[in-house]
């Protein structure tokens, strides 16, 4: 079973050199000339356009195109290289919007001089930078990937006829620190004493970049990162989990959903244990007793403590695996709704990291939400089946649905199985939670199928590069 969800340590980040080139807005459809508009319908000419700014590092961009078109070497899973993420503190500062009515009503009369535009607004303009800063250089791929004629509609949704700044950049998932790279590109693997597997962890003040335009914010983490690293093992499995406490306060750890032989190990100051002081170290050892998705979480001022991002995944794989439990991608999505706002895996669109797969490929996604709000995950264009209740299988009690909605504290498991390419949203359908004057925001996802297992991971070698 491939997986996304065994690691630890965020890759470091630095300051990218800020980019002082403007962003041009593309002529309207309605008032391009006859060589635009050729210019966007001739695949050659287009690619050309887009890769007049699109540069990755070590011809990786480039690498993922040809490889998109032409059968690569596969490689098992989610595969990542090596990664150096930096932070773009030079994107262009999109147009204001006016909040209110007034966004949506008050229509440029003069495009040309306001760079508007015919009939847009402020928020047009800004909806769509969002989204070009979550595509970024990986923009040109898709012309391989999806083809001539769907590759010039992206390139007239994107407005990618003119150059712009952000396919300079790396998407923004890719800009800042992330759980699921972080777990695939350094696993979270135990120590092994006797028949006992051992993790240790820190727990710490951090600095949380909720994007990559925005300042950090102070939080909290395991390992220094929110979500902290998952930790995964299987049925039967005995497990030491050894914290440290790096804070200036106590606290505590419950491993959400386990059901412990010894009340002691359940993680609730003066409940089953005293908390433990900064500087001191807390031994948790219990044995996986049942499959599933569960938690880890502060259960100390609680209401504080997991709202700063004291949270992370606590995976059981079954050891004998049903039909149901082996996927191809495996996905981890936290919700928070606390630390930054509105987030997935600590992070708010386009920050967050897209689903990807191929056709032909089964995906499973966790939903875990560790905030204080209900948040109904609607995906646009694919059924989810739900197999899992609360890391309690449904067995033959699955049933289809594209909106589910994750209560505080509930895990909900889905089975995808890609069948059609496309970009294909994926959200919270709580309106405020996703959307705004400034276009998408928070929890806001992208499914991402395209045709070959080996186009994905092209994508994913080429965003790393």
């Amino acid at each position: 079973m491939a997986t996304v969800s065994d690691a630890v340590s965020a890759p470091a980040h630095a300051p990218a050199t800020p980019d002082p080139t403007p962003d041009p807005t593309p002529t309207p459809p309605g008032d391009r000339t006859d060589a635009e508009a050729t210019s966007i319908a001739t695949p050659d000419l287009t690619r050309r356009g887009f890769l007049r700014g699109a540069a990755l590092t070590g011809g990786g961009l480039v690498a993922a195109t040809l490889a998109a078109c032409a059968p690569a070497t596969p490689t098992p899973g989610w595969t990542y290289g090596p990664v150096a993420t930096t932070t773009a503190a030079g994107s262009p500062t999109p147009i204001p919007a006016t909040p209110g009515p007034s966004a949506s009503a008050a229509a440029s009369a003069t495009p040309a001089a306001s760079g508007i535009p015919a009939g847009w607004t402020a928020h047009d303009i800004a909806a769509r930078d969002v989204v070009r800063r979550f595509v970024g250089n990986l923009a040109p791929a898709f012309q391989g990937i999806y083809g001539d004629a769907a590759f010039a509609k992206i390139v007239d949704i994107l407005g990618a006829d003119v150059a712009y700044p952000e396919l300079e950049k790396k998407p923004a998932f890719v800009q800042v620190p992330q759980l699921v790279l972080n777990d695939a590109l350094q696993p979270l693997t135990p120590e092994i004493d006797g028949d006992v597997k051992v993790f240790r962890l820190t727990i710490d003040e951090i600095e949380q970049a909720i994007d990559e335009m925005k300042p950090p914010i102070a939080g909290l983490g395991y390992n220094k990162q929110t979500p902290g690293p998952t930790i995964r093992v299987t049925e039967g499995d005995k497990v030491r989990a050894i914290f440290t406490n790096n804070l200036k306060e106590t606290t505590g750890v419950h491993f959400h959903g386990v059901e412990f032989e010894d009340f002691f190990q359940d993680g609730v100051p003066f409940v089953t244990q005293r908390p433990f002081a900064p500087g001191e170290d807390y031994t948790y050892e219990f044995t996986a007793g049942r499959s599933g998705s569960m938690m880890y979480h502060s259960h100390h001022n609680a209401t504080d403590q997991v709202g700063r991002g004291l949270l992370g995944a606590f995976i059981v794989d079954p050891a004998d695996p049903t039909e149901v439990d082996i996927v191809d991608r495996d996905y981890v999505w936290i919700s928070n709704d606390v630390l930054g706002g509105f987030t997935i895996n600590g992070h708010g669109f386009p920050a967050v990291v897209p689903i990807l797969a191929a056709v032909g490929e089964k995906v499973r996604v966790r939903f875990m939400n560790e905030g204080i709000m209900y948040h109904p995950f609607h995906s646009h264009g694919y059924k989810q089946t739900v197999v899992a209740r609360d890391g309690y299988p449904l067995g033959a009690n699955a049933y289809g649905a594209d909106t589910i909605t994750v209560g505080p504290g509930e895990r909900w498991d889905v089975n995808i199985e890609a069948d059609r390419p496309g970009l294909w949203a994926f959200h919270c359908h709580i309106l405020p939670h996703v959307e705004g004057p400034d276009g998408m925001f928070g929890m806001v996802n992208v499914l991402i199928v395209v045709p070959k297992k080996e186009q994905v991971d092209a994508i994913v070698q080429a965003l790393l590069a």
